[in-house]
């Protein structure tokens, strides 16, 4: 079916008497007949992205701008008396968790975008992440049954499905495919667990709890699952196809594990070429090092997965042998080494697997995901493998795709790029530099732009959440997952300590200003599930003060997903980013927010560094110690005690002198205890940053009053972004990695 044929079986819809659900899945299903087919791959070398998690968001609306008939739909549908924006009530796929799962789908975008062949690998998770609810102020997490609206975008191929075996069960995992629109239509395929109860319990939910034996396992086979299903169809399918001369595997596939949760896959490489194929162990694992590559995300050591041999052998005791032989194998090659290097690069230790570990020796290529976190890999966390292996490290900054986060999002500033620029910038994101020669000369139609973004985000907290924020509010947004080191908490603290000056009236002439949270955490994180608690408690008493309430705001919103995403970064003047320097890999909505015109507040890590290089310093507000700022404060010994004054110090002790209330569960008194009693108080150094933050907040707030030199910054800011597009990102990976 073409274009043509589309707008006529659309024309012919009947939407009268039918519920949104319906119209959803009748016209995404002629979406998918107007698509075509998946593009072949045989003949050329393809890159197979294997992710636990893929972000997908709702695609009724971004698929069919891919396709080019958005614009049809929107009129049809206005012609025959119904507003496309019903479709909003679709909610998410949120078969992800953050900004990991969220990349592995720009990069999908991206290529399919530039022709290249990409296709994802995951897990097609019954229910998403979680739903996220608030009860008294406490997160609540709830089934996310996201296919009960239908699932018309993917197609089951029952004809495709195998079998994954362990130790105590067999597993059928049957493949849905979703396509990716482009220049060509790349495939995500999503395995879905079939069989016994316990086998389905695999693809039940993403990340499951993992602080018992019983969970750890759980994880395994899912890691283990997917793994195991893509590695047994891309050598199925390259035998249907070249035969089985495999050193020729490589020509023709590369595999890319995103983060440590498919490293599994490699073992599963060698064990289906020694058992299946009869290939020789080193033969097997030489191929397996020309077709592996690694992406790490992130230095934090619960990230950097290890497994109990115990728990692997008790399902996969073929995995274990292997990986147990990979390490001898390394050994060996690390042999010369000194004793600390060898310990460092060890994959096999203390009867743990390491799952990094094995990556970096496996891999061809291993890169971070910003220019300062690759400088950490190399020089700290991989320090050892990169003295060995100094050409295998290398670096490719993070980006998302602009289709969605800027044409998609917001319409009126890309007509306003069009209008200047020229819209050269839509499939070439490069000429969106070009908006530099008018930021001026347009700062006053950005300003009208910008308020209506804002009034289309507050209207729908307002809808949502319930709470009414007034138009003229600057808008300070920090949206990502709720981590300690991604400190939320010292955002809480700053608010209180603007709140507090507001009422003793130390501040004056402050411009009304909004600040937005949207954050899930895990279920079993406690002290992040306290954070949540401790800023929905100070948003009920800073918004029910009626002396300040007028000047100063603050929303939580509930279930923070792509779609809340795509408003809030539109609707947003100052994006925080204020991750304790070195920690925060890269962010990737930093990113977004840039693209729509806001100012990033932040400390100097992960891109926030290549955001300031690219847009300058001058129109963003850097605050905070820098990375070696730290470790020398490291060095002498933090004492994050020195810090507890004035403001800072009526602002923590808020989590103990009773003007908050966690009804007697004391997860507050754990916070006020991790910063100022345990043994390494205050590890990510909130109190150390907290007074540059609040003095930064107070300056964007003060430069805000003269609005159109602040959104020239903004506009600075967008024209500065294409940078951070994916495109970009994806061709370094389709040069530098993938060969393509």
């Amino acid at each position: 079916m073409d274009k043509k044929e589309f707008s006529e079986e659309l024309n012919r819809l009947d939407v009268q008497n039918k519920d949104v659900i319906t119209l959803y899945n009748e016209i995404s299903s002629l979406a998918m007949k107007c698509a075509g087919e998946i593009t072949p791959t045989a003949g050329i070398r393809n890159a197979y992205y294997l992710s636990m998690e893929f972000l997908i968001g709702r695609g009724f609306f971004n698929n069919l701008m891919e396709l080019g008939v958005l614009d049809d739909v929107r009129k049809v549908l206005a012609e025959k008396g119904a507003d496309i924006n019903i479709f909003e009530e679709i909610e998410d796929a949120a078969l992800g968790n953050g900004g990991l799962g969220r990349l592995a789908v720009c990069f999908l975008d991206s290529a399919a975008g530039q022709a290249l062949p990409l296709h994802g690998y995951g897990i097609r998770y019954k229910y998403g992440l979680f739903k996220q609810a608030f009860e008294n102020g406490y997160q609540v997490e709830l089934p996310d049954d996201w296919q009960k609206f239908g699932d018309p975008w993917s197609i089951r191929r029952d004809n495709e499905k195998r079998t994954v075996k362990y130790a105590d069960m067999t597993v059928t995992a049957v493949p849905y495919d979703y396509p990716v629109f482009g220049k060509r239509i790349n495939r995500l395929r999503l395995f879905q667990a079939e069989g016994s109860e316990e086998a389905r319990k695999i693809s039940e939910y993403l990340y499951p709890a993992d602080d018992t034996e019983e969970g750890k396992i759980l994880r395994i086979r899912q890691e283990y699952f997917f793994s195991a299903a893509t590695v047994a169809e891309l050598i199925e399918n390259f035998v249907e196809q070249y035969g089985k001369k495999f050193d020729d595997f490589p020509e023709y596939n590369v595999i890319q594990l995103n983060d440590t949760h498919p490293v599994m896959a490699i073992a599963e490489f060698i064990r289906i070429l020694t058992t299946e194929y009869n290939v020789a162990f080193s033969d097997s694992l030489r191929i397996a090092r020309e077709t592996f590559a690694y992406t790490n995300h992130t230095v934090l050591p619960e990230a950097l997965e290890t497994w109990n041999e115990e728990y692997v052998r008790k399902i996969l005791p073929e995995i274990a042998d292997i990986m147990i032989k990979i390490s001898l194998d390394a050994a060996r090659e690390h042999a010369m080494c000194g004793k600390e290097q060898i310990s460092e690069m060890a994959i096999y230790k203390g009867d743990k697997f390491y799952m990094a570990n094995l990556a970096v020796y496996v891999a061809k290529k291993v890169n971070g995901v910003a220019k300062l976190h690759t400088d950490i890999l190399k020089s700290k966390t991989f320090k050892a493998a990169n003295s060995m292996y100094p050409d295998k490290f290398r670096n490719k900054t993070n980006g998302i795709t602009h289709r969605r986060w800027l044409e998609l999002c917001n319409t009126e500033l890309s007509e306003l790029i069009d209008r200047t620029a020229g819209a050269g910038w839509r499939s070439d994101i490069s000429k969106l530099g070009e908006l530099n020669k008018y930021t001026r000369e347009i700062a006053e139609e950005f300003i009208e732009i910008k308020k209506v973004k804002k009034r289309q985000l507050l209207r729908y907290i307002e809808q949502k959440e319930g709470i009414e924020i007034p138009e003229n509010f600057l808008v300070y947004s920090q949206i990502k997952r709720l981590h300690e080191y991604k400190r939320q908490l010292m955002t809480a603290f700053a608010i209180l300590e603007l709140y507090f000056g507001l009422k003793d009236g130390s501040i004056k002439d402050f411009q009304p200003s909004v600040f937005i949270f949207g954050a899930k955490s895990a279920p079993s994180y406690r002290r992040a599930k306290a954070i949540i608690k401790f800023i929905n408690e100070i948003a009920a008493k800073v918004n029910s003060d009626v002396e300040t309430n007028g000047l100063l705001k603050v929303v939580f919103v509930c279930n923070y997903n792509v779609s809340y995403a795509e408003k809030i970064v539109a609707g947003s003047d100052v994006s925080l980013q204020v991750s304790t320097a070195g920690l925060e890999a890269s962010g990737t909505g930093n990113m977004k927010f840039m693209m729509n015109g806001a100012v990033t507040c932040g400390t100097m890590d992960g891109a926030n560094i290549e955001i300031v290089e690219l847009a300058g310093i001058e129109n963003n507000y850097i605050f905070g110690a820098t990375v070696e700022e730290i470790a020398k404060i490291k060095q002498k010994g933090y004492k994050p005690g020195v810090y507890l004054t004035g403001k800072n110090k009526k602002a923590v002790e808020t989590l103990i002198d009773g003007t908050f209330s966690d009804d007697g569960r004391n997860i507050f008194k754990e916070l006020y205890d991790c910063l100022t009693t345990y043994n390494e108080p205050d590890c990510y150094f909130v109190l150390l940053d907290l007074k540059s933050y609040v003095q930064t907040l107070l300056k964007i707030n003060g430069d805000y009053k003269d609005k159109k030199t602040f959104a020239i910054k903004q506009l600075n800011n967008v024209a500065n972004s294409a940078y951070f597009s994916s495109d970009r990102t994806i061709k370094e990976y389709a040069e530098d990695i993938w060969d393509l």
